[in-house]
C-alpha cells in the first residue's frame, strides 16, 4: 500500500511540474511571482527576478536550460516592485498588463488592436509576442518584445528603424549588475547621412561601425568569417536595420552591452565549462575610439604614435599634434583650387568615415561617383558604396573626414581629393618607382642571356652538348613570369590618381552571382515572379538583398542556347554601353545552371503592347515613333559606334524591353555575330534568329 501511495504522490509531483511548464498565458490566466512561462523547446523562461543583490523585483526573460541566470529582457526597467505581489495578465483588447497587488500598474502595453482571442506567447526564440488565438497564421504579431529590446540582442532581433511606423530599435545597457534601468550606453542604426551602427556614451558618438558595403561593414572587414554567426544589413525604403542569425543552432550566442566597460561584447555559451565565452568585442582597440585622431586624420594601431595624417595632409597645429593632442586632426598639405582642378589619391584597406556628411547613390559606377564629387568643392572623398562583384553604387564625404581607421589587410579603398599638384605628385613617384624597377629588370634580364652564353660557350669547348640554346633560353624563360608580375603589378599601380581611367574597364566585367543568391531572389524561381518564358528558358523578377529588382534569365539545359551561345551573349553584352540596349548586372554558372541577370524592365516587353486589344492603346503615334527612334539609336550603336561591329540577328518585338517610361531597350544576344572594325558583310554558317 505504501508503495503505491508513494508512486502515486511521485506521479502527481511530475504531472504538477509539466503542466506548469506552459509557453502561453489567456486573458483568463494571470501569471504571479513564482510562476513563469517555458518556451516550447524549453530555451527561454518569463517570470519574476531580483538582479544581483538588489531586493526588487522585476518581470524578464533569462534562458532557461543554463544554470546562472542570465537575463536577457526586462519590462519594467524603470519601475521595480518592491514586494512579491506582482501581477501580469493580457486584457481582452490585448493589451499586456504588469500590475502590483492587483491594482497599481507599474508597466504595460500600449497596443489597442481589435483582436478576439488574445494570447501571450513565450517563443522559442526568446521572444515575448501577442497574437491572435483564432489567427490562421500564427507569425502575425500584435505586439513582440522584440521591437522593445533591453541590453540583449538576440538571433532573429533586428536592431533598427521601422521607417513606416518610426518604430526605433535600440539597445541600452543595464546601469549597473543590480540595476537593469536603462544607462547612457545605447547602439543602434543613425540615419543622420547614411545609415551605420552607432555606439554612444550619452550624447557622445563612442564608436561606430562604418560603411555597410555588401559583403560587411567596413569597421569590422574580419568579422563575415566567423564561425558562429551570419549577420545582415537591410536597408531599403521601409526599414533599416541590422540582424544576425547562428550557423548552429544548437550555439547559444548573445549581444549585450556593457555599461562598466563602455563596450559591446558577444558572448556564446561553452557547455563543457559551463560558463560564457567572450567571443568579440567593440570597440576591440584603441582605434575603435571615434574621432580619436581629429578631422583628416588616420589611425593606425600598428604605428606610434596611432594618429597619422592622411596622405596629402599635415597636422594644423604640429606642437599640439607632436604632444599627441590630435583634437585639432589635419588639413592639406597644398590648398585646394576647385576652379582649376583638383585630384585625388587612394588610400587602402581602411575604415570609411562618418557618415553625417555623407551621400550616396546605389547605381552610380565608381568613375560617376569621381565625377560628381569633382564637381562638388565641398566633396572630400568618395568610394564604391559597395565591394562585391567588383564594386558598385557611390558614397560620397563632405567637409571633413573624420574616424578612419587603418587596417592590416581587407578594409575599403578610399579616393582622398587633394590639390592637383599633390596628386601629381604621387603619380610621378610611382612612374618614377616603375622606370626604376623596369630598368633593374632589363639589366637582370641582360644579365642572365650573358650567363647563358657563356654557359654554351664553355660546354662547346668540352664538346658537352647536353646544355643547349634550348635549355639556355628555358632558363631565361622561367625567370620571366616573376619579373612580368612584378612589372605587371607596378604599372598596374603607377598612376593612382588616373584610377578612374581603369575604372571604366572595372565596371565593364561580369558580376558573377552565387546561385543561392539568385534563388532567395526569385524566392526559389517562384510561379509568382514568372515574367515569361522564351525559346531558351524562363524569366524570373527577383530582388537582391539591397533592394535592387532585377531579371533573372534561366536558361533551360534543353534549350536550343548552347554554352557557346551563353558566353557570347555574355561576353558581347557586358562591353556594351547604351541607353537603348539593356544592361547585363551579372551571370551564374553553378549546378549546371547557366542564368543571366538583367536590369529590370517594369513594362517587360514590346510584344505586350503591340499585340494586346488593350495596352495597344498606350501606344500613341508619338510613343511609337519614340520607340522606333530608340531601337534605331541602339542598332545603329551596334553596327558603327561600338568598338565592337555587332549585328544582333534575332531582333523582334519581344527582344525589345521597355523601362518605366517607355523607353526600349534591345536584350537577348545570344545570336548576336561580331564583325572586325574594316568589315561591312559576312557570311554565316546556319539559319538562326529571327
Amino acid at each position: 500500500m505504501g508503495f503505491y501511495f508513494y508512486t502515486a504522490c511521485c506521479f502527481l509531483v511530475i504531472f504538477s511540474q509539466a503542466s506548469t511548464a506552459i509557453d502561453t498565458l489567456s486573458q483568463l490566466d494571470s501569471l504571479t511571482d513564482g510562476m513563469t512561462l517555458v518556451s516550447g523547446d524549453g530555451s527561454f523562461q518569463l517570470g519574476f527576478f531580483s538582479p544581483g543583490s538588489s531586493k526588487n523585483r522585476y518581470l524578464g526573460i533569462w534562458y532557461n536550460n543554463i544554470p546562472m541566470q542570465t537575463v536577457v529582457w526586462v519590462a519594467n526597467r524603470v519601475n521595480p516592485i518592491n514586494d512579491s505581489t506582482g501581477l501580469l495578465k493580457i486584457q481582452s483588447n490585448g493589451k499586456i498588463l504588469l500590475q502590483v497587488q492587483n491594482t497599481t500598474a507599474v508597466w504595460c502595453t500600449n497596443l489597442t488592436a481589435r483582436v478576439e482571442n488574445p494570447v501571450l506567447q513565450l517563443l522559442d526564440s526568446g521572444n515575448l509576442v501577442v497574437r491572435d488565438g483564432k489567427d490562421s497564421e500564427p507569425e502575425n504579431y500584435l505586439w513582440q518584445s522584440f521591437d522593445y529590446p533591453s541590453d540583449t540582442m538576440l538571433p532573429g532581433m533586428k536592431i533598427g528603424i521601422d521607417l513606416r511606423t518610426g518604430l526605433h530599435r535600440r539597445l541600452a545597457a543595464w546601469k549597473n549588475w543590480d540595476d537593469p534601468s536603462p544607462g547612457d550606453l545605447t547602439y543602434g542604426v543613425e540615419l543622420e547621412g547614411t545609415p551605420e551602427m552607432v555606439l554612444r556614451k550619452g550624447s557622445e558618438k563612442f564608436y561606430r561601425s562604418g560603411l555597410w558595403n555588401g559583403d560587411g561593414f567596413s569597421g569590422t572587414p574580419n568579422l563575415r568569417s566567423n564561425p558562429i554567426f551570419d549577420y545582415d544589413f537591410v536597408w531599403n525604403e521601409n526599414e533599416v536595420y541590422y540582424i544576425y542569425s547562428l550557423k548552429n543552432k544548437s550555439v547559444m550566442s548573445r549581444f549585450v552591452l556593457n555599461q562598466t566597460q563602455s563596450v559591446r561584447q558577444r558572448y556564446t555559451w561553452n557547455p563543457e565549462t559551463q560558463t560564457w565565452k567572450l567571443f568579440s568585442i567593440m570597440p576591440s582597440d584603441y582605434c575603435d575610439r571615434s574621432g580619436l585622431c581629429g578631422p583628416n586624420g588616420d589611425c593606425d594601431n600598428n604605428k606610434l604614435p596611432a594618429c597619422q595624417c592622411l596622405k596629402g595632409f599635415r597636422p594644423k597645429w604640429l606642437e599640439r599634434w607632436n604632444s599627441s593632442d590630435w583634437s585639432d586632426g589635419c588639413i592639406h598639405s597644398k590648398p585646394l583650387n576647385c576652379k582649376s582642378g583638383d585630384g585625388f589619391i587612394r588610400i587602402g584597406k581602411v575604415k570609411t568615415p562618418d557618415t553625417t556628411n555623407s551621400w550616396v547613390n546605389k547605381t552610380m559606377n565608381l568613375k560617376e561617383c569621381r565625377a560628381k564629387c569633382l564637381r562638388n568643392c565641398s566633396c572630400m572623398a568618395y568610394t564604391n558604396l559597395y565591394v562585391t562583384r567588383g564594386g558598385s553604387g557611390c558614397a560620397v564625404w563632405y567637409g571633413d573626414l573624420l574616424d578612419i581607421k587603418q587596417f592590416q589587410s581587407d578594409g575599403q579603398d578610399l579616393y582622398i581629393r587633394v590639390s592637383a599638384s599633390e596628386a601629381e605628385r604621387k603619380k610621378k613617384a610611382k612612374v618614377k618607382l616603375a622606370i626604376i624597377l623596369g630598368t633593374v629588370i632589363a639589366a637582370l634580364l641582360g644579365f642572365l642571356l650573358i650567363v647563358c652564353y657563356i654557359l654554351r660557350s664553355r660546354r662547346k669547348l668540352k664538346g658537352n652538348t647536353n646544355y643547349g640554346p634550348h635549355k639556355c633560353t628555358n632558363f631565361v624563360l622561367l625567370q620571366i613570369p616573376v619579373i612580368l608580375l612584378t612589372r605587371t603589378y607596378e604599372v598596374k599601380d603607377k598612376n593612382l590618381n588616373d584610377r578612374e581611367d581603369k575604372d571604366e574597364n572595372e565596371d565593364m566585367e561580369l558580376a558573377v552571382f552565387e546561385f543561392d543568391t539568385i534563388a532567395q531572389a526569385t524566392d526559389s524561381f517562384s510561379f509568382n515572379n514568372k515574367l515569361g518564358q522564351g525559346g531558351f528558358g524562363p524569366v524570373y523578377k527577383g530582388t537582391l538583398g539591397n533592394g535592387q529588382e532585377i531579371a533573372v534569365k534561366r536558361l533551360s539545359k534543353s534549350s536550343g542556347q548552347g554554352l557557346h551561345e551563353f558566353k557570347n551573349e555574355v561576353k558581347l553584352i557586358a562591353k556594351l554601353q547604351h541607353r537603348n540596349l539593356v544592361r547585363l548586372l551579372g551571370c551564374c554558372m553553378q549546378r549546371d545552371e547557366r542564368i543571366l541577370v538583367y536590369e529590370y524592365m517594369p513594362n517587360r516587353s514590346l510584344d505586350l503592347f503591340i499585340f494586346d486589344q488593350t495596352r495597344h492603346t498606350v501606344l500613341t503615334w508619338s510613343k511609337r515613333f519614340q520607340i522606333i527612334c530608340g531601337i534605331a539609336r541602339g542598332l545603329l550603336y551596334l553596327h558603327q559606334d561600338s568598338r565592337l561591329r555587332i549585328i544582333h540577328r534575332d531582333l523582334k518585338t519581344s527582344n525589345v524591353l521597355l523601362d518605366s517610361e517607355m523607353n526600349p531597350k534591345i536584350s537577348d544576344f545570344g545570336m548576336a555575330r561580331t564583325f572586325g572594325g574594316d568589315q561591312a558583310e559576312a557570311n554565316t554558317n546556319r539559319v538562326v534568329g529571327t
